[in-house]
């Protein structure tokens, strides 16, 4: 058995990491599993978070902090402090609300929001409610006509971005959703989906692989990220980049900006986590080229580091998630609270009263 959902916050529920604690308490063993596991043996799913906590902060002291701010422009979009919420995908596993509770806590603390290709409510329903900036991710279908039609639909629905993600053209190896049991409830589905055709059923010949003959022969390549340009106004930011040349790549042809994900550690297993590569990336596109960061974000902190190594924004993930079954829309609300406050008070206390002021040189670097 597990709790429903609280209607108000306990007092010691103060982080971040507390909401993955409660978690467990209100989502059947299988879902939490599915939603906490990653890839493999969850060698990146740990890194993401450890890396995080090697890094230190040297603060300064006896600034003026008087014009202390965190506001911010991320592709034209204002945010009030430099955080997204992440596309994740089939939010009615944690709530019965689902995704509409998370769009009403990100209107009550001004963030915007991702919007997933896999939601388990419309994205037409979403746009209606989200009252800030909102994005929408993009999964191609193997029907790529279809794939247009998902992007007509963001672009009627109001959505302002297009976030398509590249690091997922099939599933990872989760074994801890597998030794779990889990499988996706029948009231929940990726309600965006529905009106896609029948997949094609294909024949392979004995000595043909599953997966590169099979799963992966209709997958996106770059030929198809430029069909895309040429088909849609909004700007195109590609998730989950990890090499500096693919964001090189990204930037010559003219892709808006480009997210430095590992998929929250459940896809590919044994790859670095996305904070280790950020910096050679942002060597790589140069000081101007917009690059945001997902992965492990637990902490305010986590936000600081990640601008200090030359991310423009991060983005918010499992998170969300957790508070929104714990507390639904008043779980995510206090959730984004919590880690704005972190944010101020950490640029307050390292001597950084501005983002412009947040670098390299806040980061303690051993001798």
């Amino acid at each position: 058995m597990f709790t429903p959902p609280l209607e108000s916050i306990p007092a010691d529920l103060v982080s971040l990491s507390d909401y993955a604690r409660y978690a467990k308490q209100h989502l059947p063993t299988p879902i939490y599993e599915y939603i906490a596991g990653g890839g493999a043996d969850e060698i990146s799913l740990k890194r993401n978070r450890d890396a995080f906590d090697r890094l230190l902060l040297q603060p300064k002291v006896l600034r003026n902090m008087s014009q202390g701010q965190t506001q911010s422009t991320l592709l034209g979009s204002p945010l009030r402090y430099p955080a997204l919420l992440a596309p994740v995908a089939f939010q009615q596993l944690a709530h019965p609300e689902g995704e509409l509770a998370t769009a009403r806590a990100a209107n009550a603390l001004d963030t915007g929001m991702v919007v997933s290709t896999l939601s388990s409510t419309s994205m037409e329903q979403l746009a209606e409610t989200l009252e800030g900036p909102k994005w929408f991710q993009l999964y191609f279908q193997q029907d790529r006509d279809f794939t247009l039609n998902l992007v007509r639909r963001a672009e009627q629905a109001g959505y302002s971005h297009l976030m398509v993600t590249v690091d997922a053209p099939l599933h990872g190896i989760r074994n801890r959703a597998q030794r779990a049991g889990f499988q996706l409830p029948e009231h929940v589905r990726a309600v965006n989906l529905d009106d896609r055709p029948p997949l094609p059923r294909k024949v392979l010949e004995p000595d043909q692989s599953i997966v590169f003959q099979g799963m992966m022969s209709e997958a996106p390549s770059w030929s198809d990220i430029n069909w895309l340009q040429q088909e849609t106004r909004l700007p195109i930011i590609l998730k989950g980049i990890m090499h500096p040349d693919d964001a090189l790549q990204a930037k010559q042809m003219g892709i808006a900006g480009v997210v430095v994900s590992n998929h929250g550690g459940r896809t590919l297993d044994c790859v670095p986590a996305a904070f280790e590569v950020l910096p050679e990336i942002r060597q790589a596109v140069g000081t101007d080229y917009p690059l945001l960061l997902d992965g492990g974000i637990e902490r305010g902190t986590d936000i600081f580091k990640s601008l200090a190594l030359g991310a423009n924004a991060v983005m918010i993930g499992r998170p969300q998630i957790y508070a929104l079954a714990v507390a639904g829309a008043l779980g995510v609300a206090h959730m984004l609270r919590v880690l704005r406050e972190e944010f101020e008070v950490t640029m307050a206390l390292a001597g950084t009263p501005t983002l412009a002021d947040i670098s390299a040189q806040c980061l303690w670097q051993p001798k």
